[in-house]
């Protein structure tokens, strides 16, 4: 397929690079031009492009980029086929996104993205951290596989964004409709705890909306306290404290 990846940090980086060796024809962008792109991500296959091109002609555009941003989005995609999926990787945090009221008050984030591009998505690669994204891709039927849930409203959108999982080396989960996608967002016990498909289907059903906003916070509160930068954070560490707090 031709994919466009709207975002170049970790988990954009990340898809670019599994996503062409998969054998697709990959695209990136980001905001600062295509000369800023990593020399690792155009090893691996994918070509950087103006934003303004990452989504002409494609048959699926990932956004990759902060919640915040979203809506700048609806521009780009202007002239996107009705029938090219785009799927969604962001999360809402308020102390880097600012205070969006709407999901302050209770919209679910991916629905409130669809208001915001005008059109549908699906929601995916949102609940692994960047780290177990790049580490912990396993072959299919491997008993250490990870599971990512996937949420969408048509069934085509989840359909390729199930098999798009897949190939990247976990183990697609089906998690309903955009409206219950608020059960993988952060604070949820399905959020970012490297879960295998049987227990993510427990942690799907355990999750509480109305607790998710406090526990999110406390895991933001409680690295900020002890690591002067997010990028001291082990990966095992944020991954048990996650689970910890999210259960």
């Amino acid at each position: 397929m031709k994919i466009g990846i709207l975002g170049a940090g970790s988990i954009g980086a990340t898809l670019a690079r599994k996503l062409s060796g998969a054998g697709h024809d990959v695209r990136v962008a980001n905001s600062r031009g295509p000369e800023t792109i990593g020399p690792h991500i155009v090893a691996a296959g994918a070509r950087p492009v103006e934003a303004k091109n990452v989504a002409t002609d494609v048959d699926v555009l990932i956004t990759s980029i902060p919640l915040s941003r979203m809506p700048e989005v609806r521009e780009l995609i202007a002239d996107l086929p009705a029938n090219a999926v785009i799927v969604d990787t962001s999360n809402y945090y308020p102390l880097r996104d600012g205070r969006v009221e709407a999901l302050e008050t209770g919209k679910v984030e991916s629905v409130w993205i669809t208001e915001q591009l005008g059109r549908p998505v699906a929601k995916a690669w949102n609940a692994i951290t960047a780290g177990s994204f790049e580490a912990y891709g396993r072959e299919g039927g491997h008993p250490d596989r990870i599971a990512i849930p996937v949420a969408a409203d048509r069934d085509h959108d989840k359909s390729v964004a199930m098999a798009l999982v897949e190939e990247t080396g976990f183990d697609a989960f089906d998690a309903g409709s955009l409206a219950d996608s608020w059960r993988q967002q952060p604070g949820a016990p399905a959020y970012c705890t490297d879960l295998s498909g049987r227990k993510l289907r427990e942690a799907l059903a355990e999750a509480e909306k109305d607790r998710l906003p406090q526990r999110r916070d406390i895991v933001v509160t409680a690295l900020t306290e002890r690591f002067p930068s997010y990028t001291d954070v082990s990966l095992h560490y944020l991954v048990r404290l996650n689970r910890a707090i999210y259960s």
